[in-house]
Order: C-alpha cells, then sequence, then structure tokens
C-alpha cells in the first residue's frame, strides 16, 4: 500500500510517474518541527535503516548524517555525507514495524539517522516542500517492489553489456585500443567492451571524434565489432564554447543553455575550458541534445556512459573572478596559520563552490527555477534525454547506458556506476555494501570501477575485486590518467585473472536470467541477507555478505593479505570453491559460523537449498555463450526447478 503526504508545495518535476491519494494528516509516526524545518521520530537500539542508494558507509544507514546535494567528490572517505547520487528512498524495519519511505524533492535534504542523538531519525529540509509516500507490505522486498511500482520499471541494458569491460582514462588513439584488445585476445581473456574516455573527443568536445586519433571512426567500430568488441564512449553535461562548434552553434541559437538572473548564459568550464550546460529540464532542449547521441549511434556505437553531470563544475567566470580579486588581499600579507588556511581554502573554493549552483536558472513547463532547487534532478534528466532519444532513434533495439549521477527515478532510463573511487580495500568493501542500496532504488544495472579508479592498484586487490564484480551487472575495470595501469595481463597472475573472468561468463547465463527477472518483476538482484531471512536477528547484523539472485549468496574478500574470512550461513548452506568454470569443489556446511580459507585465485560462493545454478562453459564474449550445453549445480532441488530467462539480448522488451 502507497500514501501520499505532501509538505508545503513540491516542485513538480515529473520524477515518480504513478499518482496516489493525497492524506490530509501529517506522516503517521513523525513529529513535524516547520521552525527547524524537519521532521523526526524515534529509533530504537534494534531498528535497521536500508536504502539511499549510493551513500558511504555500511548497508545499515544508522549512525551518520547522509545529505542528498549531488557532488563531485572523488574522495569517498568515511566522513563524507555527500556523493554523486540522490535517492532518497529508505526501508526502516524494528521488530515487527517496517515500512519504506520516498522523499520527493529535488533539493537538499538531510537524513540525520542517529547521528546527532542515536535513538532518533530526523529528515531536514531547505524548503519543507516534498511530496512523502509512505509505503508498507508485509516485506521488506515487498517494500522495495512497491516503491518500484510506484517510479517504474529498472532499464534493461543489452545481454552483451554483462560481459567484461576495459576502461583507463584515457586511451589515446585507436592503435591503444587495438593493442589493449590484442592483448586480451592473446591471453584469452574475455572481454566484450572497451570504454572510451575523454581523449576520443575532439578537445574535449561533446559528440565529435577525434579524427587524427580515430580516424575513419566508423570502420574502426566495425572492426572492434568483428573482434567481438563494443566501443562505449563517454559524454560530458558540458558544451564547449567554440565558434564553428555546431552543437554550440544551435544551443546558443535555440536559447538551450542554462541562464543566470540576467539572461546571459552562465559559462562555467570543465575539461574543454569554458563550457554551457544544456538546460536538460526544458523539454524541447533535452530532446535536442538527446537526438545528438544520434551522431554516434549513426557511426555504429551501442552504448554510452554519461559523465560530469552533478554537474561538476571546474570553475564559473563568475566566482573564478571573485577569487582573483581576493587574492590581491594576500599577496603581501605574512601568512600566519589562520591566514595561510583562509587563503588556501579561498583557492580550493573554486571549483563546484555551493553560490555557483545559485548563480543560473532552468525552464521547466514555463516556470523559471532556480538550479540550486533542482540541483538533485541534472544528471537524472541528462540521462532521460538520451534514453529518450534512444527510444526515437533505435526503437527495436537496447542501448547501453549509464551514468555517475542520478536521482530516483533514474532507473528508467539508464544504470549507475558509482563514481570515482579508489584502489583502496575500503572501497571494495564500500562497493559491497552500496549494491544492495541500489537495488532497493531500482538501480538493478550497476556497479563500480573494479580496481579503483584513483590510486594504485595492486595485483591482490584486483584478484579480490574482481572476484566480486563478476557476480555485478556492470563489470569494468577503470583507471585514471597517471595511475598504475590495471589491465589484468600486466600483472603476473595472468591465468588467475583469465580463469576468474572466465567464472563472470560461466555464471552470466544465471546473472542476465536474475537480473532480468528482477527488472519485469520489479525485484531485487542484490539483496542483504535479512531480505531473504527476515525472522533471523543475526542475518539483520550481517554487513559484508549479499543475496545475489534467489540461488545464491557471496562473502567476499575485501580484506589486504586475508587468506580467507569468517562467514555466517543462516541456513544449510553448498560452498561452491571455484578456480575455473571446468575445476570447482562442492561441499555442504551447516547453519552457523565458518571460517572459509579462500585462495586469491578462486571465487567462494554458496547455493541456497531447494535451488540450481546453470553453468556455461568458456567463452570469451557473451555471443559465444552456448546455452545448449548448460549444466546445473543443485542442492535440494532439480536441475529443471531453475527458471531460466533468456533472450537474444537486443531486442526492448
Amino acid at each position: 500500500m502507497i500514501r501520499y503526504y505532501k509538505i508545503g508545495e513540491p516542485i513538480e518535476t515529473g520524477s515518480t510517474v504513478m499518482s496516489v491519494p493525497q492524506e490530509e494528516m501529517q506522516l503517521p509516526g513523525w513529529q513535524y518541527d516547520f521552525d527547524k524545518k524537519q521532521i523526526s521520530r524515534g529509533l530504537s537500539p534494534d531498528s535497521v535503516v536500508y536504502g539511499l542508494g549510493e551513500t558511504v558507509r555500511g548497508m545499515n544507514k544508522k549512525g551518520w548524517l547522509y545529505v542528498s546535494n549531488n557532488t563531485d567528490d572523488p574522495v569517498h572517505t568515511e566522513g563524507k555525507h555527500s556523493l554523486y547520487a540522490s535517492q532518497n528512498f529508505i526501508l526502516y524495519a524494528d521488530g515487527d514495524e517496517k515500512f519504506g519511505l520516498f522523499i520527493d524533492t529535488p533539493g537538499k535534504v538531510c537524513f540525520d539517522i542517529g547521528y546527532t542523538d542515536m535513538r532518533q531519525f530526523s529528515i531536514g529540509f531547505e524548503d519543507m516542500d516534498a511530496g512523502l509516500y509512505l509505503i508498507e507490505d508485509e516485506s521488506l522486498p515487498g517494500i522495495a517492489k512497491e516503491f518500484r511500482r510506484l517510479t517504474g520499471h529498472s532499464y534493461i541494458p543489452p545481454k552483451w553489456a554483462f560481459g567484461y569491460g576495459q576502461s583507463r582514462w584515457s586511451y589515446m588513439n585507436a592503435d591503444e585500443v587495438r593493442d589493449v584488445v590484442k592483448a586480451y585476445r592473446e591471453n584469452h581473456m574475455p572481454l566484450d567492451m572497451v570504454y572510451l574516455d575523454i581523449d576520443y573527443m575532439d578537445h574535449y568536445k561533446d559528440f565529435t571524434v577525434n579524427e587524427d586519433a580515430f580516424p575513419h571512426f566508423s570502420e574502426f567500430v566495425e572492426e572492434m565489432k568483428e573482434e567481438g568488441i563494443h566501443l562505449v564512449p563517454i559524454i560530458d553535461a558540458g558544451v564547449k564554447i567554440e565558434k564553428g562548434y555546431e552543437v554550440y552553434e544551435e544551443g546558443l541559437e535555440k536559447g538551450y543553455f542554462c541562464k543566470k538572473e540576467d539572461g546571459t548564459e552562465l559559462v562555467a568550464a570543465v575539461w574543454p575550458g569554458k563550457v554551457h550546460f544544456p538546460d536538460f529540464l526544458n523539454d524541447e532542449a533535452r530532446k535536442w541534445f538527446g537526438d545528438w547521441y544520434g551522431v554516434l549511434l549513426r557511426q555504429g556505437i551501442d552504448g554510452f556512459w554519461n559523465d560530469m553531470n552533478e554537474p561538476a563544475i571546474f570553475y564559473t567566470e563568475d566566482h573564478l573572478g571573485e577569487v582573483f580579486r581576493q587574492i590581491e588581499d594576500y599577496k603581501d600579507k605574512n601568512l600566519d596559520i589562520r591566514s595561510f588556511f583562509a587563503f588556501q581554502d579561498l583557492v580550493g573554493s573554486v571549483a563546484n563552490h555551493p553560490s555557483d549552483y545559485k548563480r543560473f536558472f532552468h525552464e521547466y513547463q514555463g516556470q523559471r527555477i532556480r538550479h540550486d532547487k533542482v540541483h538533485n534532478l541534472y544528471g537524472y534528466y541528462m540521462t532521460r534525454a538520451a534514453g529518450e532519444a534512444f527510444e526515437r532513434l533505435s526503437p527495436e533495439k537496447r542501448i547501453l547506458l549509464f551514468s555517475r549521477s542520478s536521482y530516483a527515478g533514474m532507473h528508467r532510463y539508464g544504470g549507475v556506476w558509482t563514481g570515482d573511487n579508489c584502489s583502496w580495500w575500503s572501497h571494495l568493501l564500500l562497493n559491497i555494501q552500496q549494491m544492495p542500496g541500489l537495488n532497493m532504488c531500482g538501480f538493478l544495472y550497476s556497479g563500480a570501477d573494479t580496481g579503483g579508479f584513483g590510486d594504485d592498484c595492486t595485483e591482490d586487490l584486483l584478484l579480490r575485486w574482481t572476484a566480486f564484480s563478476l557476480f555485478t551487472p556492470l563489470f569494468r575495470n577503470h583507471s585514471a590518467q597517471g595511475t598504475r595501469r590495471q589491465e589484468p595481463y600486466l600483472y603476473g597472475s595472468t591465468e588467475d585473472f583469465r580463469n576468474l573472468l572466465s567464472i563472470r561468463y560461466a555464471l552470466l547465463p544465471y546473472i542476465y536470467s536474475e537480473f532480468m527477472k528482477a527488472a519485469l518483476e520489479d525485484g531485487m538482484y542484490m539483496m542483504p541477507l535479512s531480505f531473504g531471512y527476515p525472522q533471523d536477528q543475526r542475518a539483520r547484523k550481517v554487513e559484508d555478505q549479499l543475496l545475489v539472485g534467489e540461488s545464491l549468496m557471496i562473502a567476499p574478500v575485501y580484506v589486504q593479505n586475508a587468506a580467507g574470512r569468517y562467514v555466517y550461513l543462516p541456513e544449510d548452506m553448498k560452498m561452491i570453491r571455484m578456480r575455473s568454470p571446468e575445476d570447482f569443489e562442492e561441499e555442504i556446511l551447516q547453519k552457523g559460523d565458518h571460517y572459509i580459507p579462500a585462495a586469491l585465485n578462486e571465487v567462494v560462493f554458496f547455493l541456497r537449498p531447494g535451488h540450481a545454478l546453470p553453468l556455461a562453459g568458456a567463452a570469451e564474449t557473451v555471443d559465444q555463450i552456448d546455452y545448449g550445453t548448460l549444466r546445473y549445480i543443485t542442492y535440494r532441488a532439480e536441475a529443471d526447478s531453475y527458471e531460466l530467462y533468456n533472450d537474444n539480448g537486443v531486442d526492448r522488451i
């Protein structure tokens, strides 16, 4: 059951798609404080709060302050309050009481879940103008399903997008991409995608190709497809200001860029230097920008990733001028401890300054809205622009699409990756803990940069991270310019990496089947243990194990130099220790706690009783997987008890 409550006059921005009756009373069980602009309720020691999608810390969100304010911040440490996304949906459980709550407002929201007071859960607003959807069901999975009924079905990518992808900022030219593909093929490592970061463009201009580095681009795209490789280019939010650049000229002529209060276009800067931001909340501008993806579609591209769409701002002309003027005051100063840090803060304020998000406006259905009031929607509407365009430009064929920034409801148009993480063991754990929160919010096609984007990845970290990521729908290895190269064939454990990647392809019939069933039935693909074992109080406390689909439980190793880990089994299970698709062992383990050894070259996971697991044979691309020779591992079940979903992986559903 879903009930709607309103605080003030919320901005209607089309993020939800289902209309429900409005309740006249206030949200039951919550106290309203209009002076503090917050609502609150109590928290008990046994209560659990799930959700909020892509955030720091554990699966249970108790104990911290989370701020929905989409932020370009690559340093995802525990002390941060905001990341790239705002997914304002929580699931609350305390004994027999359970409910979901969706806070539908595009502005900043603060979720103080036992941070200020361990016994208090408060939700604060900037303007006290939100729609509140109270969702009730007998089970936590049922609440998540009801939320998806409210906000819509999850995006479905093509089947090849469940293969493994290699990325780096940047592969600088076509020959470098060829070398990467050649190395994978010579080492018989599976690979379906190579991602093109910003340097494939002509001077970082959207929908262009650097013809010197990537000559005859459409022919190169076709050459890669003959190798079984899909090229997936990046698209950024900022449009370069450059005379003669058609996207800029057309957007300027038609008034499709965000404007300041005086009616002039905001001048900001990202990769190409000075840019304008398309006004994605404007229906006509959104269609215009979306149609530009057709330039690359017509050259054979069938996948994209949207980036820098919080939007990230290196600087605006306005604030940069303010900073330069203030710097003059420091020229002849003796910088003591206070003035030095003040100067440092001044210079550091250039990027993503809060004042910059108040300098420009959107046109939304006849309304003029200041950006900070709808800030969290920007990346969502950019991805919506692409998703709606693909329905027009590629009506029969699925196109891969995912984004860095998002808001609840964007899951209808594309997936997400969790942004610029680092090659830290703590970020492997963070990846594990973010996945169920993203699934609860409808973002089924999701994953992190395997191995970490920033810093230098070690061989053992990449092996452990690969062993986890082979279960996530979005599976790509991505690293930053200036860091250690982390293509797996560059490490000494070539055979081990080949075997781990081969396990992904052996499991892919199951992964795809479970993903599709979750997408089509508004379910979840990755879940906390408590979703499958609601009466098990111990399961609620487990923060580092996941249910994957209906059959599997995983317990990844995420500690440096660990030779294994302790695992809690809520019931008897069959442990599968797999070193390759052909080399694995099975063992029945009893309910309870177990120390499980796990070498770097193996994946250990668990089959639940009454279930079966389909396995494919060796393949180096998704298209090579032979569904006609599937074999099954079972535990207290027959092979034919498993409902396998399969399709051609291309046609829209």
